[in-house]
């Protein structure tokens, strides 16, 4: 990706000496491509995960190995870069490489999602049993702890902070959406039903998740407004793990019998090499997944794949932000 952005500096420095001016009106504008930010995590073998970002395909390391770490979501907002994940069982947020401890470390805990709105930072995760939502490092509860729960994805549309999760009810997790702290539940408790990602547009709430069948079969699922689709039969094991809407399409990344795949409005396409699709990102109408082939992460721009990893490590790409 960088470099593409160089050549085209290099092509339009050329043409602005070639029209030499004082005249400043004469300048011709450089455009500038989107810079492209990927969180995730590698792992050397007998080794702690290493809680990383990629700016551009160039690494960025969180955390030193001495704990186990994962980054697992990203966010860009101006010029600060914001990653949810944890390191030793606490969650943490990090903006612009510098971490805090939302969580201290008396219970398992993990950072999920991150989302910021002006001056305000959310993160959605879990502590112990409980799913929370924390704003400004401030937790807030989902659930009451006498059952296992997460919540995996928060967006925040106006005064509405919306969180996607699960909730256990005695035999199988139900998927849940809450809208300031009140769960609906998506599914009815037969199957265990995970949600993973939740997007708002205009009044429209977006649902992504998986519904576990017998057999270790699974179906990649999408409910708006409440009301699910399936993306796939249940023939074979599949995976819906993120959605992004963009003016009136819907793209939801996941994979089906191991192959990365994107939804468009419910029609699937293949990811080229890759086995895992963890989060896509829609800007200007360029569709950017993060995700996996084996152990290579992998980010595709409209399909076309950049390695990020070599492959020595055991490499996850689990978020990206265009900005």
């Amino acid at each position: 990706m960088k470099l593409k952005i160089t050549i085209k500096l290099i092509l339009f420095g050329f043409l602005l000496m070639s029209c030499g001016d004082d005249d400043e009106s004469n300048e011709i504008p450089i455009p500038t491509e989107p810079i492209v930010y990927v969180a995730g995590v590698t792992t050397s073998s007998g080794s702690h995960g290493i809680a990383k970002i990629w700016k551009d395909g160039a690494e960025i390391i969180l955390t030193d190995g001495g704990q186990n770490a994962r980054a697992e979501a990203i966010y860009v907002n101006g010029d600060d870069v914001y990653v949810a994940g944890y390191e030793d069982n606490i969650a943490k947020i990090w903006k612009n490489g510098v971490a805090t401890n939302l969580t201290d470390g008396t219970k398992n805990a993990e950072a999920n999602s991150v989302f910021v709105k002006g001056n305000d930072v959310y993160a959605a995760g879990k502590e112990g049993s409980f799913a929370k939502v924390w704003k400004n490092g401030v937790a807030t509860n989902l659930t009451d702890g006498t059952t296992s729960a997460r919540a995996n994805s928060v967006f925040v549309k106006g005064n509405d902070v919306y969180a996607a999760g699960s909730e256990f009810n005695g035999n199988h997790f139900i998927a849940k959406v809450w809208k300031n702290g009140i769960a609906t539940n998506l599914t009815d408790g037969v199957t265990k039903v995970t949600a993973f990602s939740v997007f708002v547009k205009d009044n429209d709430v977006y649902v992504v998740g998986i519904e576990f069948l017998e057999g270790f079969k699974k179906v990649a699922k999408i409910w708006k407004n409440e009301v699910a689709t399936n993306l796939t039969d249940g023939t074979t094991s599949a995976r819906a793990l993120s959605v992004f809407v963009n003016g009136n399409d819907v793209y939801v990344a996941g994979d089906e019998n191991n192959v990365a795949k994107i939804w468009k409005n419910g029609v699937a396409t293949n990811l080229t090499n890759g086995t895992d699709a963890y989060s896509v990102f829609v800007l200007n109408d360029d569709v950017y997944v993060a995700g996996n082939e084996g152990d290579i992460a992998k980010v595709w721009k409209n399909g076309e794949e950049i390695s990020l990893t070599d492959g020595i490590e055991n490499a996850k790409a689990n978020s990206v932000f265009v900005k």
